[in-house]
């Protein structure tokens, strides 16, 4: 089975930028994507309706053109959940919740904290309040795959200029304590997994040609609970680096699906 994660930065700006040719060819199975940017209204069929695919959106109810999460899936889920329950968090559309069974796949975008403190106090309690909703099914024995913008880099090997960004949203110790926790509690990284030491971005800034200069940040994640990598259910993990058409570029899974 494979997953494809991708932060659109505006489903209607990447459809002008080659989007179709990038997502048939990435041959996913899912498909997830986030800041859509979208309306319920503005998903028209030649969106909606892909052949061979179902999809599903969780979109922002406080604001236009804000926020919003997405998914085609060739495989139907057994359910389906838009949100964990906390309307603070749910009215902005930034959770989707697949069950396949076998595992349950979340598509997130975590939120953004670099407008005001009080938006990082936003994402400090979305992390806390997403993990504790995650970690009571991990806890019931399910498997997980948390997939999305997480927003922020999680050690000097995940950005290029560590230093000069310590004192930056994204790269905050306080965020960066929420990852360590994260792998504390039993989820892997898992393209750190697989590649340990090797650099590779998934964000790159819009301004001082970041991308051409290749000075980016590695925000964008599959996290698995451990049982997916001890039972050998996680085969692969990458970035697709090649990909353009947002300031973000598209990372994968590859799954093991003869448990779902």
């Amino acid at each position: 089975m494979r997953l494809i994660s991708w932060n659109v930065n505006g489903l209607r700006a990447v459809l002008k930028k080659s989007f179709w040719e990038a997502f048939d060819a990435l041959e996913a199975d899912v498909f997830c994507v986030q800041e859509t940017k979208l309306q319920a209204h503005q998903l028209d069929e030649s969106i909606k309706d892909i052949p061979g695919y179902e999809s599903y959106w969780s979109h922002c109810g406080v604001k236009k053109g804000y926020s919003g999460v997405g998914a085609w899936t060739r495989i139907p889920p057994k359910a389906i959940s838009y949100g964990i329950g906390v309307p603070a968090y749910d009215e902005e559309g930034r959770i989707l919740e697949l069950d396949f069974g076998g595992f349950v796949l979340f598509n997130v975008y975590f939120p953004n904290g670099q407008m005001s403190d009080e938006r990082l106090q936003y994402k400090l309690d979305f992390y806390r309040d997403f993990f504790d909703y995650a970690n009571r099914l991990k806890n019931e024995g399910r498997s997980l795959i948390i997939t999305g913008d997480y927003n922020t880099a999680h050690n000097d090997i995940d950005l290029k200029n560590p230093k000069a960004n310590s004192k930056i949203s994204g790269f905050l110790r306080i965020e960066r304590d929420w990852l360590d926790a994260i792998e504390a509690a039993g989820y892997v990284d898992t393209f750190r997994y697989f590649y340990p030491d090797l650099v590779k971005y998934s964000w790159w800034s819009y301004r001082f040609r970041a991308r051409e200069r290749n000075a980016g940040w590695r925000i964008d994640y599959f996290f698995a609970t451990s049982d997916m990598i001890e039972d050998g259910r996680i085969k692969e993990a990458f970035i697709a680096d090649d990909i353009f058409g947002s300031d973000h570029c598209p990372v994968g899974l590859i799954v093991e699906t003869n448990n779902v």
